[in-house]
């Protein structure tokens, strides 16, 4: 074996709709990729859930795909590193490893009314202090309960230490290990409401407050950090797992926003925009979330975070909800065949309003429709929608203190868009930042594994791999810009008027 053929990492994304597996080499070029879609359920308005297994035998599949598909072996791979959907919760029997429940996705809202009971107990201040959180069904601490309370003798079962949980890298690196490793990482800790993110540890009075046995926890480790190595029938030989991270900061990550005041957001089922802050866990007074980017070392680097539900889903109801486009990428084109939006406006809150507005309640809605309207205004619509929504995640952080935007690096499927890309540089009013590769988010994973297994030394040496794509700059004018902002504010005002009207 070369030394040049050790120098590669699989990186597995565990994504809401996909898993996929990339294998990177030494200058992090993707050279293979398997992906594989699963089931989504609903069982009930509301309820969003995935079976674990499904995960784990798509995960076990594209992973051997991926490292055939490069004429690779087990001994050609310096490590693996997960990347996963966020917050999402899997509960499973320590001693067959079966889930006892399907997994409860970060989209449920199945917890509103005990959020909504206990931020009107005035929970919300103490929690927050301590996790950067707010109290919101979209977080892991309510979803666990909610399992615990109501599958049979659940509760019990975890207090006596017979059940584990776990997000969704946890889960993986249980099963790559064979059950031998039962830890999680900063990132994830920190999006469950029950870490403290300052104190850097699980904390009692959130286990309490939430009614959650401290021994179904796992324990945290930095994000770049040797877990385990993978079951001989994985790959065909042992593999370290030497990296792990939520995707939102593995993309971060893997967008090289090393430095205070760096950001990205990402464009996928929903979007998110992570502020670098440094050492400094900074206060949001904007309701935006104070979030572990990354530890290393024992060090911790903080981030601002606004996360806005759906961005890509909406255009995937224009697709599969009522046919309005055939294709996702039908939306660039129908976006240039007209000359404004026509007045029309998409508040998707399919699955209530993020950052900074947190209504969990509130519902998707379009205005300003006329006889004049087409098809191509609401793909148009979608489309500004996710532009509008990342200007007033950039203004809330402004607001929160953070120095004003230099620049946005940007990535998911959806920034291969150019017309968005060009309509968000005109409404966040900054360079947009394109890069050659999209898949950052699974280069954040490999990066994490490839520093803890030496395939790149430094942050530097990351950071010299990356490749500029493309770059576009503001070129409406003021005037137009402010116009259409307040439209899209007027529209949100209307949306959440119409909630809180029907309750």
């Amino acid at each position: 074996m070369s030394p040049d053929r050790a120098r590669h990492i699989l990186a597995i994304d565990q994504g809401t709709t996909s898993t996929r597996a990339i294998v990177f080499d030494g200058n992090a070029n993707a050279l293979a990729t398997a992906r594989r879609e699963f089931a989504q359920h609903y069982p009930r308005p509301g309820w969003v859930e995935h079976d674990a297994k499904d995960i784990w035998r798509d995960t076990l599949a594209v992973m051997q795909e991926a490292v055939a598909q490069a004429g690779l072996a087990a001994a050609d791979i310096a490590g693996i590193g997960i990347t996963n959907q966020r917050e999402t919760v899997v509960v499973w029997d320590r001693h067959t490893g079966e889930p006892v429940h399907r997994a409860i996705v970060w989209q449920d809202k199945r917890t509103a009314g005990l959020c909504a009971e206990m931020k009107a107990a005035g929970e919300e201040a103490a929690v927050r202090a301590k996790t950067g959180l707010l109290i919101d069904p979209y977080f892991s601490a309510t979803k666990l309960a909610w399992i615990l309370d109501n599958v049979a003798c659940a509760r019990s079962r975890a207090e006596r230490g017979d059940l584990a949980f776990g997000t969704i890298d946890c889960f993986l690196l249980w099963r790559l290990t064979g059950g031998r490793v039962h830890a999680t990482d900063v990132t994830n800790a920190g999006r469950t409401l029950l870490y403290d993110i300052r104190a850097q540890q699980w904390d009692e009075d959130l286990c309490r407050l939430f009614r959650v046995p401290m021994a179904i926890l796992p324990q945290v480790r930095d994000n770049s950090h040797v877990f385990g190595t993978s079951e001989v029938d994985v790959l065909g030989a042992p593999v370290p797992i030497a990296g792990m991270a939520g995707d939102q900061q593995a993309a971060l990550f893997g967008q090289a926003c090393f430095e205070r005041g760096m950001a990205k957001s990402t464009y996928g089922t929903g979007c998110f925009m992570l502020l670098n802050t440094g050492a400094e866990a900074v206060e949001s007074h904007s309701r935006l979330l104070t979030t572990p980017a990354y530890r290393l070392g024992g060090e911790m680097t903080y981030a601002l975070e606004g996360s806005i539900f759906v961005a890509g889903a909406a255009i995937k109801w224009l697709r599969d909800g009522i046919g309005v486009i055939t294709h996702a990428s039908d939306t660039h084109d129908m976006a240039t065949q007209v000359p404004n939006n026509h007045g029309v406006y998409m508040v998707p809150a399919f699955v209530g309003l993020g950052a900074p507005h947190w209504d969990p309640d509130a519902r998707g809605a379009i205005f300003g429709l006329t006889l004049g309207a087409t098809q191509a205004h609401l793909a148009r619509a979608a489309l500004e929608a996710v532009a509008y929504q990342t200007r007033d995640l950039a203004d809330a952080m402004t607001a929160d203190g953070a120095e004003a935007l230099a620049g946005l690096r940007v990535d998911g499927g959806m920034a291969a868009n150019d017309w968005l890309c060009q309509f968000l540089a005109d409404m966040v009013e900054v360079p947009v930042e394109r890069p050659a590769h999209l898949e950052t988010t699974a280069l954040g994973a490999a990066f994490h594994a490839g520093l803890a297994t030496g395939v790149w030394p430094d942050l530097a040496a990351l950071s010299a791999t990356r490749s500029e794509g493309r770059i576009f700059t503001p070129q409406m004018k003021a005037a137009e810009r402010l116009d259409l902002l307040a439209g899209w504010h007027d529209a949100v005002r209307r949306t959440l008027s119409a909630q809180s009207l029907s309750t």
